[in-house]
């Protein structure tokens, strides 16, 4: 048994170090696409899995694109796993004008799918889903409780080399790179 108990802790090691791992979604910042709860399974080869114990990683499979959802940790924040969906690459200038995503000084193309009220810890609240196509045809939905938000118009960000501009799908309900 001890032997037969060794080779699975091993074979569980490896597979959850290099091949796959899961997350459950702990927030709502990626609502409707994936809800609290949710259980995500992500390839770490895709993008290069972290070697423990040393600073190193595995070759990636490919490059992140843009609207990949991503599983990561914030440089400032070695220990907590956030998901979102990647908005910009190095080099990307990234803003909220109107309660609109620009890429590049243009905006990104969104679709109103639905008008509705929901009733949340704020009470009731009209949300507006729509459909996202960003630069290079991805497209997603995404959710937002209309203008005024905190961070519905922003600055300029230029997304520094080596970085990913990262943003929730629930658009008002999500702590991402706009803070």
């Amino acid at each position: 048994w001890a032997k037969a108990i060794a080779w699975t802790l091993a074979a569980w090691f490896l597979l959850t170090t290099f091949v796959i791992q899961a997350f459950r979604i702990p927030s709502p910042s990626m609502e409707r696409t994936l809800l609290v709860g949710d259980v995500l399974f992500v390839n770490k080869f895709l993008f290069g899995a972290k070697i423990p114990f040393v600073d190193a990683r595995t070759p990636a499979l490919r490059e992140p694109r843009r609207g990949d959802i991503v599983v990561f940790k914030l440089p400032r924040d070695n220990k907590t796993d956030y998901i979102k969906r990647l908005i910009g690459l190095p080099g990307d200038r990234i803003q909220m004008i109107a309660n609109r995503l620009h890429i590049n000084g243009q905006p990104v193309d969104d679709v109103v799918v639905s008008q509705s009220q929901i009733e949340d810890v704020f009470g009731p609240r009209p949300v507006t889903r729509l459909r996202e196509t960003l630069p290079g045809g991805k497209s997603f939905s995404i959710q937002d409780f209309g203008p005024g938000g905190e961070v519905d118009d922003t600055g300029v960000y230029i997304v520094p080399a080596g970085h990913y501009f990262m943003m929730g799908d629930n658009r008002d309900n999500s702590v991402d790179s706009r803070y």
